[in-house]
């Protein structure tokens, strides 16, 4: 290499280490706010199961006692059949039931012709294996109105540490590419705080369940209902976190 050629040589490595120290130099100090979130997909091992039974009469304390009756009937076939079922009864209720024909006056009600009586009952199990027969122990005498999969409350108590090390390794992640992106090393970052946001959000609240449509009244011995099948699914369940990190 020639003399001159040696020279040009050094007063660009010379100009490049002046840009690499003056970028740092900017930098020192910056106060960089990141991001970081962390997921796991995990299987369901809880559902919950939401029974009904509703009975219509034109006698009201006709329509109450079949319904009393029943649900009595089904809790102790949900009991016998899963002991180990969180059991929850709710939302009873009666209402008239009105004749469709129109009053010959409007200062005169609406004739009453029956009524309608029901209520729910709320099973929470983990035992998915023989939910099938215990819904179909049920079907004769209650109704399946509405059923959700998720996660246990002890699954979710132990997710909480692999979602803390997923989300805090994202973290790091994000800053070793900010630091790239600003000419700087990973070590350079301090974090100085972590905001964790949003964990143990993991369930969406289930939507109240609707009244299920009025149906026969006939208290006469059915033939056993097949077992249904179910699916038990996957949940995901995630974490997020904000970091305020400083570059010296």
């Amino acid at each position: 290499m020639s003399r001159s050629s040696q020279l040009l040589f050094a007063a660009v490595l010379a100009t490049a280490t002046m840009a690499a120290h003056a970028q740092a130099v900017q930098t020192g100090g910056t106060l960089v706010v990141v991001p970081a979130s962390g997921e796991l997909v995990v299987p369901n091992d809880e559902a919950r199961a939401t029974l009904n039974v509703e009975e219509q009469d034109k006698d009201k304390g006709a329509a109450a006692s079949r319904v009393n009756k029943k649900m009595k009937q089904g809790i102790e076939i949900v009991k016998k059949q899963d002991p180990q079922a969180q059991l929850k009864t709710r939302g009873y209720y009666t209402y008239a039931v009105y004749s469709e024909e129109a009053p010959r006056s409007n200062n005169k009600p609406r004739t009453i012709v029956g009524w309608r009586v029901g209520q729910y009952l709320e099973v929470t199990t983990t035992n998915l294996d023989g939910l099938p027969k215990t819904v179909a122990a049920t079907q004769n005498i209650l109704g399946l109105n509405n059923l959700q999969f998720g996660l246990s409350p002890a699954t979710s108590k132990k997710l909480d540490a692999d979602l803390i090390n997923a989300t805090y390794k994202n973290l790091n992640e994000r800053i070793s590419s900010i630091a790239t992106a600003m000419g700087r090393r990973s070590s350079d970052a301090v974090v100085e705080t972590v905001d964790f946001e949003g964990s143990g959000n993991y369930v969406q609240a289930a939507a109240a369940p609707k009244a299920m449509m009025m149906r026969a009244m006939a208290d006469a011995p059915q033939e056993a209902v097949a077992e249904p099948s179910f699916e038990p699914g996957e949940s995901t369940v995630g974490m997020h976190l904000v970091g305020k990190v400083r570059f010296k």
